[in-house]
């Protein structure tokens, strides 16, 4: 016997479930990307859907492990990608990119520096602004000198 959770979806902004689905497709790396809209305050959102295979764990700096969270690299780049040309949507697929190269690793744990490195590889591609200021946290610049090298490495 199979038995099904069905889980409401509620609005992030009004919190209703009454949501439409408008549109369903493919996204990369297996992820179905839904764009929905709320019948209650009429704004619209996307979700990701994907399988989680394996629960992936992200090794620090300091040595303590932690549980994977596409989120923090979401977060992460919203900052750097602030008042830039760039879209959640592309926010979202640029971190479903890492999540899905670090998952095809075969791996259940991940350094952090793994996945900045990643992400690193993905946003100077997409923006190079984005890039320098996301580079100047990840990797901890202190000195002017430290941009220069970065904008030197970008306009390679």
């Amino acid at each position: 016997m199979i038995h099904y959770i069905v889980i409401k979806m509620k609005c992030p902004y009004c919190g209703s479930e009454n949501i439409k689905t408008l549109e369903t497709r493919d996204s990369p790396n297996n992820v179905i990307r839904r764009r929905k809209e709320c019948l209650n305050c009429g704004r619209r959102f996307t979700t990701y859907e994907y399988i989680e295979t394996v629960e992936l764990m992200v090794k620090k700096k300091d040595g303590r492990i932690e549980r994977f969270d596409l989120n923090k690299i979401v977060r992460g780049l919203q900052k750097a990608c602030e008042k830039r040309p760039i879209t959640m949507e592309q926010i979202n697929d640029l971190a479903e990119h890492v999540r899905y190269d670090l998952m095809m690793k075969g791996k259940d744990e991940v350094s952090s520096k793994e996945i900045g490195d990643l992400v690193m590889k993905y946003l100077k591609n997409l923006d190079r602004i984005a890039y320098i200021r996301f580079a100047s946290v990840y990797k901890e610049f202190k000195e002017p000198e430290d941009f220069q090298r970065a904008i030197q490495e970008v306009r390679r």
